[in-house]
């Protein structure tokens, strides 16, 4: 059973997941596990040249305690690169898809909500943030 914080950020993985894939990215996995790492997305970003990604996702439901990109600490750092690298090193995702020898790039999605009710979810993206 996920708890409702669980669920808020599975739905916003797949909100950026759906995001990337519309700009034309390909998705790879999503929640891989390596090892004590969980890359959130794995994807490719066809943009020349090519490179695979691992996007972390961050959600916060308000600004009261700092920003979404402040919660990526020391030690989630560390265990992201880890898990990338023991990734690239597998070569292989556990549904049997290979991870393509493509240069490796770790992206931070951050996901907050509109201003006003009814405005529009807030996304940046942060290229090679990690």
């Amino acid at each position: 059973m996920r708890t409702g914080s669980q669920q808020s950020g599975d739905a916003a993985e797949r909100l950026v997941a759906d995001r990337l894939r519309t700009a034309g990215w390909t998705i790879l996995g999503m929640n891989v596990h390596v090892g004590r790492a969980e890359l959130d997305i794995v994807a490719i970003d066809p943009a020349p040249p090519a490179r695979l990604v691992i996007v972390e996702v961050r959600k916060r439901r308000s600004r009261e305690f700092g920003l979404p990109e402040e919660t990526v600490d020391a030690a989630k750092r560390t265990r992201i690169r880890r898990g990338a690298q023991g990734l690239r090193e597998r070569g292989i995702l556990a549904d049997g898809t290979p991870v393509p020898a493509l240069p490796l790039r770790i992206d931070l999605v951050v996901v907050e909500p509109p201003r006003e009710p009814g405005g529009a979810v807030r996304i940046r993206h942060h290229v090679a943030a990690l």
